[in-house]
């Protein structure tokens, strides 16, 4: 059987794709296997889920959650996706401090490859792990909890899929709370520039998207935490920008019914936090995707440089978001002690022509510290991506224990973390 990514660009075939149905088979499966990945959501772009030999889907594997609420923590199966878990963690009266724009990617594929939601305050989804169940490469299950773990935990989390199957994720919650969003059309790319800061604090959550054209920032999207249920009352005005006379789209051209409601509608944590609703496709997966991550002191430099590239990108680009992450301690995770910012491209499925583009976008960037989301696209050579982890040797050692003949390694390994 063949089957493809979501944007349909990496072919997991004709390699097997085994279904266990109990974790015993699971356990047997590993412990036999010479090569072997997960198939989550399969929302990557690139190869990462590849395997020359055996791929596993966790699906008849997957259990109800289980809260423990003196710990505010919840434990739920690795595959399933934000969209399926939210709803249950606010009927519970909790949340997860963030969420990325769609709800539709698997949890383990979000910690996996340290993907991230938006906010001066907000860190990256994989810091939410407190807890993980895995079946290492023997075929024996191990489980690593923060608390015993120590500082090695930081470079388990985030593991690429290197370190075993994992069979159970547990992560920390908080209280549930209210948001809205508001959207502002045609912000001047010079107000960015010059309140950068200003523009990314004013909200729980803050995204610009742009094409890169015409000076302007095509839409602002401000999300706000409330303090209640009740809504405040909506900006006229945001640095000189309007707000947008009804619900938008990213894409102006499209239809906003698969977007969350703006115009200040007051609406739980997981029903604003990410872009797109649950209940709708995003859009039809015919676009690639690429991010890049730059430490926020760069922040403006690296902007000022894609702007002056927008004639170059313009007959690709769909369009591209800008979001702000905070620091962390994950040793694979872009922004491992950095603040960051988060700078998104929607392209044109068209790999043939952005393997001349990307480069061109990365060495403009190549000055600023620029590191590539593990997830999507992108041309950096090893070297260029691994000068920005410093915790590269150390993470490579934990493969080496959990997975001393490398059935967990594949071509994304080999070329990215050992060259």
């Amino acid at each position: 059987m063949t089957t493809r990514n979501w944007a349909g660009n990496v072919e997991f075939g004709p390699t097997p794709i085994r279904v266990p149905d109990t974790l015993g088979e699971l356990r047997e499966l590993v412990r036999s296997a010479r090569k072997l990945r997960v198939l989550g959501s399969r929302h990557s772009f690139n190869d990462i889920a590849a395997s020359p030999d055996v791929h596993l889907s966790l699906e008849r594997l997957s259990r109800p959650p289980t809260f423990d609420r003196e710990r505010q923590t919840v434990t739920c199966s690795p595959g399933v996706t934000y969209g399926e878990l939210c709803p249950l963690l606010d009927a519970e009266g909790v949340a997860l401090r963030n969420l990325a724009s769609l709800p539709h990617i698997s949890v383990m594929g979000a910690f996996s490859t340290a993907t991230h939601g938006s906010g001066d305050g907000n860190q990256n989804l994989a810091t939410a792990v407190v807890e993980l169940e895995l079946v290492a490469a023997d075929g024996e299950i191990r489980r690593l909890t923060r608390d015993l773990e120590g500082d090695a935990f930081s470079g388990q989390v985030v593991s690429l899929g290197g370190l075993g199957v994992v069979t159970e994720v547990t992560l920390a919650t908080v209280p549930a709370f209210t948001m809205q969003q508001e959207v502002f059309e045609d912000l001047p790319v010079a107000s960015v520039y010059e309140r950068f800061d200003e523009i990314t604090s004013c909200a729980y959550s803050v995204s610009l998207f742009t094409d890169w054209r015409d000076g302007l920032v095509n839409q602002v999207w401000l999300k706000h935490r409330l303090d209640g249920s009740a809504g405040r009352p909506p900006a006229t005005e945001f640095l000189g920008s309007r707000p947008a006379p009804t619900h938008r789209h990213p894409v102006t051209e499209l239809s906003p019914d698969p977007c969350t409601p703006q115009m200040g509608q007051p609406g739980p944590w997981h029903e604003r936090l990410p872009h797109f609703r649950v209940d709708h496709t995003p859009a039809s997966g015919d676009e690639l995707q690429t991010e890049y991550f730059v430490p926020r002191t760069h922040a403006v430099q690296a902007l000022q440089a894609l702007e002056g590239l927008a004639d170059e990108m313009a007959e690709l680009l769909w369009l591209s978001e800008v979001r702000t992450i905070a620091a962390d301690e994950l040793w694979l995770s872009p922004s491992y002690r950095t603040p960051t910012i988060g700078i998104h491209f929607s392209w044109h499925n068209d790999w043939e022509a952005l393997q001349g583009l990307l480069p061109v976008v990365e060495e403009a960037l190549l000055p600023l510290e620029v590191r590539p989301h593990w997830g999507k696209v992108f041309t950096l050579k090893q070297n260029q991506v691994a000068i920005h982890y410093p915790r590269l040797e150390e993470f490579k050692g934990l493969l080496r224990d959990f997975d001393p003949h490398g059935k967990f390694r594949n071509a994304y390994l080999d070329r990215y973390l050992f060259g």
